[in-house]
């Protein structure tokens, strides 16, 4: 159980990390791709955008075209021009915004491009501190990243620790959905162990008393009681092995195979007809209130082994002079009801009946060849045609209802 808590924690965890990291990436991806393209903008629009005006030349008519840089500004980026002579050397440093840096420090950025013909280098902006485009004999470019590098590394700051934040959560979501989701199994395994547990518990008591009784037998060949504890304790284990395979079979709850229409009113007097012996024999008195003609898509056989369950249950807790009393109706649903006079259900146990094994009273129960698995198959009939069953002990009565949607 522990290896598939794992497994599932494992699932979702994973699941929900690779999501976050995926926004977390994007988002941080989407934002530095922003941000180099502003810087990229900047350099091409400040190459572009000098304006040019016409001066002539001393001696000739030509014209000879210069930037008129100095008129150029960018409010959110810092960014500076090199111009450059006729021999590539630097002539001027323009500041196009109100930061400023050295002069001395640009120049040596723009000596670098220069002796090291870079044409344009942005570089990773989360640690470069300036960006370059060099336009030989022409000007150099420079924009100041520390804004944007500042800006960035912010960001990234931030979304982590908002990423290890939801990763917290991540971790407590994922160790609640796996308990929710595992519970279920959880409890169907606990079940299953607890089922193994009281059949090996209910089968080693006979088989403890039949081996006993063999070895007595063997010394005492003359003495018939050892034979009658082996009859008795065998056809008890074959009480229990029947009612286990019963059990087996109403599990199949998708086995719809044997289902048809069928007239369930008849189904319920004929069940009811063949306990009027056993209960003349106890004293106990037994009235019906069926309603006619209710057809119902059924298997046949289970429902008429679940209306014997619920009427044998009925009369074993009936009192000497009882009255048991059997009704099925039909409005929205289809609605079966067994009540008996006499002992009640423990408070705070309707539920626990229907389990398997489960006896109020084992010694009482033991002693009538009575397991605790009836109830549990009267269930599982009922979930297999889409019904419900509920007890309730109210005013010395016991009603078993089960309820059938049309």
């Amino acid at each position: 159980m522990n290896k598939l808590k794992i497994q599932v924690f494992s699932v979702i965890f994973l699941i929900l990390t690779l999501f976050t990291t995926a926004i977390f990436c994007g988002f941080n991806m989407m934002a530095y791709s922003r941000e180099y393209k502003a810087v990229e903008r900047s350099i091409t629009q400040a190459e572009k955008m000098g304006g040019v005006k016409a001066l002539p030349n001393e001696g000739d008519g030509d014209f000879k075209p210069v930037r008129n840089m100095d008129e150029i500004r960018f409010v959110d980026i810092t960014v500076y021009t090199v111009e450059l002579d006729n021999t590539n050397k630097i002539a001027d440093v323009i500041n196009h915004s109100n930061n400023s840096v050295s002069d001395e420090e640009i120049k040596q950025i723009a000596t670098t491009m220069i002796s090291q013909s870079f044409q344009q280098s942005i570089g990773n902006l989360y640690f470069a501190d300036y960006s370059y485009s060099y336009q030989p004999y022409k000007s150099i470019t420079v924009v100041d990243n520390s804004s944007t590098k500042q800006e960035l590394r912010n960001m990234l700051f931030y979304s982590l620790l908002l990423y290890f934040l939801l990763e917290g959560i991540i971790y407590l979501s994922a160790r609640i959905l796996t308990l929710r989701i595992t519970k279920p199994a959880a409890e169907s395994f606990e079940k299953q162990k607890q089922f193994v547990a009281d059949a090996s518990h209910e089968l080693k008591t006979p088989l403890s008393v039949i081996i006993a009784s063999a070895d007595a037998l063997e010394s005492n060949p003359t003495e018939h009681k050892w034979l009658d504890n082996i009859k008795s304790e065998s056809e008890r284990m074959n009480k229990l092995i029947a009612d286990l395979l019963d059990l087996a079979k109403s599990e199949e709850v998708d086995d719809k195979s044997e289902f048809a229409p069928g007239d369930l009113s008849k189904l319920v007097e004929k069940s009811a007809l063949t306990f009027e012996g056993v209960m003349f024999e106890k004293g106990v008195t037994l009235t019906d209130d069926i309603q006619s003609n209710i057809i119902f898509n059924m298997n046949q056989y289970k429902l008429q082994q679940l209306v014997s369950i619920l009427l044998d249950n009925a009369v074993k807790h009936s009192e000497k002079g009882g009255k048991v009393e059997i009704a099925l109706k039909k409005d929205k649903d289809i609605i079966l009801t067994v009540t008996n006079e006499g002992e009640g259900i423990p408070k705070g146990e309707e539920e626990k009946i229907f389990e398997r094994f489960y006896r109020a009273d084992s010694s009482r129960n033991r002693n009538e060849n009575r397991y605790g698995l009836g109830l549990a198959i009267a269930k599982n009939i009922c979930y297999l045609h889409n019904g419900t069953i509920s007890a309730k002990s109210e005013n010395g009565k016991t009603t078993f209802k089960a309820v059938f949607k049309v």
